[in-house]
This record gives structure tokens, C-alpha cells and sequence, in this order.
């Protein structure tokens, strides 16, 4: 397999095995005019398996997200064909629009306006809990 060399873009490493069109539809990366290239279930050193994700275009990230999804993501920003940028996203504090609350009593049921926001509860098993009623996240429910 033959995958072309980025000369301005990024690079998502070390997604979890599976997980990579999971960040390819968070990113929309379906509506772009530019190459993308998603490559499943690379060979990994450190994890085994691993997803990849190649985006032949700079484009804005949610490092929040990112972070939220898997901690161990790396993110590369290419330019001119060199590596300028290496990113390790972290666990934010709060999540902000990336989870939706499923508790059906939570005032961000009925007020449909209202930012569902998420703060971290337990850093070392990656917990969240929703700030209005406390209801605990769940990793599948993206937005």
C-alpha cells in the first residue's frame, strides 16, 4: 500500500485499533476537498494494533476531544514537508459539546440550548461526570 507523502497537513497516531472513524466522522473529515488517508489496524510497537489518520490539509483540532477519546494520540503538524509540531492531547479538566448527558432528568434534556459540560472526576480511569446532575459519561455517547 502506497500513501503519499504530506507536504502541508496533520497526522493522528497511536488511535486506538478502531476507534479512527470514530475521529474521522467526529472531524467531519467527509466534507473535506483534501486527501485523507484512514489506515486501520497498523502494525504498533508499543500498542500492537493502531489506527492512523492522514489529513492532506491543516485544519483546527479539538485537542479536547482528542484528549477525551485516547490521551496516548499523537498529533503531527506537517509543513513545507517537515514535522513542525508534535502534540500529546491531555485529559482536560472539563469537556465542553463533545458528550451529551444521557440522564433523561438533566436540565440539558429540557433546555435544549444548554452546553452539556463534563468535568473530570478520576483522572487515573479517565471519569467524567456531567456538572449539573452528576450523572457519569459514558465513552460511546459523542456528539
Amino acid at each position: 500500500m502506497i500513501i503519499g507523502s504530506i507536504v502541508n497537513g496533520i497526522v493522528i497516531d497511536h488511535i486506538p485499533a478502531g476507534r479512527g472513524m470514530e475521529l474521522y466522522r467526529y472531524l467531519k473529515l467527509d466534507d473535506m476537498e483534501c486527501e485523507v488517508a484512514l489506515i486501520k489496524n497498523a502494525s504498533s510497537d508499543k500498542y500492537g494494533k493502531k489506527d492512523i489518520l492522514k489529513v492532506n490539509e491543516v485544519i483546527d483540532l479539538d485537542f479536547d476531544m482528542l484528549g477525551y477519546i485516547a490521551p496516548q494520540i499523537t498529533v503531527n503538524i506537517i509543513r513545507n514537508g517537515e514535522r513542525v509540531e508534535k502534540v500529546h492531547p491531555k485529559l482536560p479538566e472539563t469537556i465542553t459539546g463533545v458528550l451529551r448527558c444521557k440522564n433523561p432528568r438533566c436540565i440539558t434534556s429540557i433546555e435544549q440550548e444548554l452546553q452539556h459540560v463534563f468535568k473530570l472526576t478520576d483522572r487515573e480511569h479517565g471519569v467524567y461526570r456531567c456538572i449539573y446532575c452528576d450523572t457519569k459519561a459514558e465513552k460511546q455517547s459523542l456528539v
